[in-house]
C-alpha cells in the first residue's frame, strides 16, 4: 500500500504537469488508453486473457461503476470546491473502507485501529486546514467521490481469485479512460501535446500502473483495516515532491500533521505484528 501510494503521488505530479499544456480530461484519456494496452500486453505475456469473463460479474460491474463514479465526482469536486476541502474529504476513505470491512467481510476492527484511522485523519486536517466557510453544497461531490473510491477498493477485495492483477488493471484503466472521456466531453476541446507533455504522460502511465498494482495487491492480500491507514502515506510523498520538485516549503503545522499520519500507520503495524 505504501509503495502504491508513492507511485500514485508521482502519477499526480505527472498529470499536474501535463495538464498545464492539455486539458486534464485529454491527459486522463491518453494515459488511460496506454495503461489499458500495457496491462493487456502484460496479461497476454503471462498467457492470460486480457478480458477475464468475470468482468461482467456483479462484483466487478459494481467495481467499474464505483471507479467511474469516484473519478468523475472527485474531478467535479476539484472544479467546484476548494482543493483543501475536497482533499480533506477524500482522506475519509480509509475509515469508510474499514467500516465496509466490518459490514461486508466480518473483519474485527479493534479500538486501537479505529483510533489510528482517526489520528491519521486529524493529521490530514492539520496539513490541509480546511475552513468551515469553504464547505458548500457542492462539497457533496467530494463525498460521493470518496464513497466511489472506497467502494472500488472493497470490490477489489471481493474480486474473483481467478482474476490476476494484470486483468484487474485492464478493467481499471479502461474505466479510467471512460471517465476521462466524460470529463473531456464536458470540458470540450483538445490540444496537441508537446514533446515534454508526452514524457509526463508516459510517466503518469508508468507510475499509475505501479500504483494500481500496489493498491490491488494490498487490498486482495492484507487485512483491510490494517492496510487502509497506510493510504495516508500518499500525503507524505506529496509533501516531499512538493519540496523537491515544486519548491514548496511546508510550515510547522503541516510537518506535525505528517508526523501524526506516520505514527498512525506505525501503531497499526505494531499491533499487526
Amino acid at each position: 500500500m505504501t509503495l502504491g501510494m508513492g507511485a500514485f503521488a508521482l502519477e499526480d505530479l505527472a498529470v499536474k504537469q501535463a495538464s498545464t499544456d492539455i486539458p486534464v480530461g485529454q491527459a486522463v484519456v491518453i494515459y488511460g488508453l496506454v495503461g489499458t494496452l500495457c496491462f493487456a500486453l502484460f496479461a497476454r505475456f503471462k498467457g492470460e486473457r486480457a478480458l477475464h469473463p468475470a468482468i461482467f460479474s456483479k462484483v466487478m460491474m459494481l467495481r467499474s461503476v464505483c471507479e467511474i463514479g469516484g473519478r468523475l465526482f472527485y474531478a467535479l469536486a476539484l472544479a467546484l470546491t476548494p482543493l483543501s476541502n475536497a482533499s480533506a474529504i477524500l482522506q475519509a476513505a480509509p475509515a469508510i473502507v474499514a467500516l465496509g470491512a466490518i459490514l461486508f467481510f466480518s473483519e474485527q476492527v479493534t479500538a486501537r485501529k479505529w483510533l489510528s484511522i482517526l489520528a491519521g485523519f486529524i493529521g490530514v486536517l492539520l496539513i490541509l486546514r480546511p475552513g468551515l466557510e469553504g464547505f458548500r453544497a457542492s462539497a457533496i461531490f467530494a463525498v460521493l467521490g470518496t464513497i466511489g473510491f472506497a467502494g472500488r477498493d472493497l470490490a477489489t477485495r471481493a474480486a474473483p481469485v481467478s482474476m490476476s492483477t494484470a486483468q484487474i488493471g485492464v478493467l481499471g484503466f479502461a474505466m479510467l479512460t471512460l471517465a476521462g472521456a466524460v470529463l473531456l466531453i464536458f470540458s470540450g476541446g483538445t490540444a496537441p501535446p508537446e514533446a515534454l507533455t508526452w514524457s509526463f504522460l508516459a510517466a503518469a502511465t508508468l507510475f499509475g500502473m505501479l500504483g494500481y498494482c500496489g493498491l490491488t495487491l494490498a487490498m486482495r492480500t492484507g487485512r483491510i483495516a490494517s492496510v487502509s491507514p497506510f493510504r495516508y502515506s500518499r500525503l507524505l510523498f506529496a509533501l516531499v515532491l512538493g519540496v523537491l520538485i515544486l519548491g514548496e516549503r511546508p510550515d510547522a503545522i503541516s510537518l506535525l500533521g505528517s508526523a501524526i499520519i506516520v505514527a498512525s500507520g506505525v501503531i497499526v503495524l505494531r499491533e499487526r505484528r
